[in-house]
């Protein structure tokens, strides 16, 4: 029987697996002996993205939004390298700025991805894990989703929810074998923050220090995972100091101002990529407007 220390051999599903965290959990995965399977509605990039590599990864397009496609997604995978013993839903686009400049369809979307892609995953893998009596679902979260980021009013509410139904349905299919772990992730230095400053103090994380974590947590089935782990404590103290010492600290690192003074021109292409159809895309502006440099 396999060791629940290790995750050599199994098959790992991960969806938005063509770029940053995703692209990084593969790496680490297949450096432990896992086959990996990566998801990704951009199906040149996740195909570029397995062929570099190397054996043990494959790439499948997947929209996670759509059911049917993420039903599709697990069926090739289980024919083509084996069934699913672990899924990580990873994939999730961070659309910034002021809530109120926010077009509702750019809400949609982010809300379609990042809670709904979870949702859509747990529910297509979850009957075969059942099934067996083993298994692992990680769900890709963000401290975002513990603390109030003004100007990331919705994805942060998208992963308060992803948080909740991970611990969700950890209770609901407790002792039936399927493992539920959490990853909380820091500013990652992905596309996602293009743009953006960081906090003071609390430096930005590397997308292969999340992907390594996460395979740690594979293999050792932790139900909360937070990167930089000494994130975990704050997060853990802040209900304690309330929120007058919650608001005076963000101020005084920056994080009430994180998502709000944003370089538009060094964002403008990622915004530009995850925007819905109907959102016309933004132009870079020129030099010496909003923080160009």
């Amino acid at each position: 029987m396999r060791s629940e220390l290790t995750s050599s051999g199994r098959v790992v599903a991960i969806t938005g697996g063509g770029r940053g965290i995703g692209l990084a959990t593969a790496k680490a995965l297949l450096a432990g002996g896992c086959r990996v399977v990566l998801g990704d509605i951009d199906l040149a990039v996740v195909e570029a993205a397995a062929a570099g590599l190397g054996p043990g990864a494959h790439a499948l397009h997947l929209d996670v939004t759509d059911d049917a496609s993420f039903d599709a997604f697990l069926a090739a995978a289980a024919r083509d390298v084996g069934p699913v013993d672990v899924l990580v839903n990873n994939a999730g686009i961070m659309p910034i700025g002021p809530f109120l400049d926010e077009a509702p369809a750019t809400a949609r979307r982010a809300v379609d991805i990042n809670l709904g892609g979870c949702l859509n995953g747990m529910r297509a893998a979850l009957p075969a894990m059942l099934a067996r009596g083993s298994g692992h679902v990680v769900n890709v979260a963000s401290v975002a989703g513990r603390s109030p980021v003004p100007g990331g009013l919705t994805y942060a509410a998208t992963k308060a929810a992803v948080i909740s139904a991970t611990e969700t349905a950890r209770v609901e299919f407790a002792g039936q074998g399927v493992a539920f772990t959490c990853v909380m992730p820091s500013f990652t230095n992905t596309d996602i923050v293009a743009g953006t400053k960081g906090t003071r103090f609390v430096k930005n994380v590397e997308p292969e220090e999340v992907g390594a974590a996460i395979a740690a947590a594979i293999a050792s089935r932790r139900k909360d995972v937070y990167v930089p782990a000494a994130v975990g404590a704050i997060v853990k103290l802040t209900p304690l100091i309330g929120r007058r010492l919650r608001d005076a600290t963000n101020k005084a690192i920056g994080a009430d101002r994180a998502f709000l003074d944003v370089d538009q021109g060094a964002r403008a292409a990622y915004e530009n990529r995850i925007a819905p159809a109907s959102v016309p895309p933004q132009l870079e502006p020129p030099p010496g407007v909003d923080g160009e440099r």
